[in-house]
C-alpha cells in the first residue's frame, strides 16, 4: 500500500485534511483540464482550489478516504511537490505569446520539464525560464535559471528563496536553445555527482565555489 506522500497528498494545517497538486507542465492548461479539476473539487467537497507558486493548481482540504478516488477522476500525473528532486520548472509565455519576449521560454521550459520534472537529486531543485530581462519567472531565484536576451540565453545557477534567499550567479550567456539545454544538463549532472545529501545547489556553490561549474560547462 502506498504511503500518503507517495500518493501526492500533502497534510494541511488542520492535521485532518490533505491537498493534492496535479502536474501541469509550465502551467499550461486546457478548458477540459480546468473542468476536471473543478469537478473533482466539487465532488469531494474540497475547501479551496489554489494556484501555487510552482504554477500548479492544488485541490486543498480533501479527506484521506477521498484521495485515491480524486486522483482516479483527475487522470493526471502527480506534481513533485515534496522530496529531494526537481520540484518544478516555471516558464513565462516568451516569444510564443508575449510581445516583449526575446527567446522561446515556453518551448524550452516544456523541454526541461519533460526531461527533469521529478528527477531524484541530492537536494530540492527548482528551474525557471524567462523570455526576457524582466524575468517574470524569477529565473535568478531558482537553482537553475535561464533568461532570454537578444543575443541568446543567459544561465544562472544557485538561486533560491526561503529562510536564506540567494540570487543565482551567471556562469555563461549567449547560448542557443540547444547550447542552453546542454549547459543545464551539465550543471545538473555535476550537482548530482558532487553534492551532499540534502544540500541545495547554492550551498554547494558556497562550499566548492563557482569555478567547477564554469569549467564543467566550458
Amino acid at each position: 500500500m502506498l504511503k500518503l506522500g507517495e500518493k501526492g497528498a500533502i497534510p494541511q494545517r488542520d492535521k485532518e485534511t490533505y491537498a493534492i497538486a496535479p502536474h501541469i507542465p509550465c502551467g499550461v492548461v486546457t478548458p477540459d483540464l480546468l473542468r476536471r479539476i473543478a469537478d473533482v473539487a466539487e465532488t469531494y467537497q474540497a475547501q479551496a482550489i489554489k494556484i501555487t507558486g510552482a504554477a500548479r493548481i492544488a485541490i486543498v482540504g480533501l479527506k484521506e478516504a477521498d484521495i485515491d478516488k480524486a486522483w482516479d477522476d483527475l487522470q493526471l500525473g502527480k506534481g513533485a511537490a515534496v522530496g529531494l528532486c526537481v520540484r518544478s520548472v516555471r516558464a513565462c509565455p516568451g516569444t510564443t505569446y508575449c510581445k516583449l519576449g526575446q527567446q522561446d521560454a515556453l518551448g524550452i521550459g516544456l523541454r526541461l520539464d519533460g526531461t527533469y520534472h521529478g528527477m531524484q537529486l541530492p537536494g530540492k531543485f527548482k528551474m525557471a525560464v524567462s523570455g526576457c530581462r524582466l524575468n517574470c519567472s524569477e529565473s535568478p531565484l531558482r537553482d537553475v535559471g535561464l533568461t532570454g536576451l537578444k543575443e541568446g540565453w543567459k544561465l544562472t545557477i544557485g538561486g533560491n528563496v526561503g529562510a536564506e534567499p540567494r540570487l543565482g550567479q551567471e556562469i555563461t550567456s549567449g547560448l542557443s536553445d540547444d547550447e542552453a539545454l546542454e549547459a543545464v544538463a551539465t550543471v545538473v549532472a555535476y550537482y548530482q555527482e558532487n553534492a551532499k545529501k540534502g544540500e541545495r545547489l547554492g550551498k554547494m556553490i558556497n562550499r566548492v565555489g563557482l569555478d567547477p561549474f564554469m569549467e564543467a560547462v566550458g
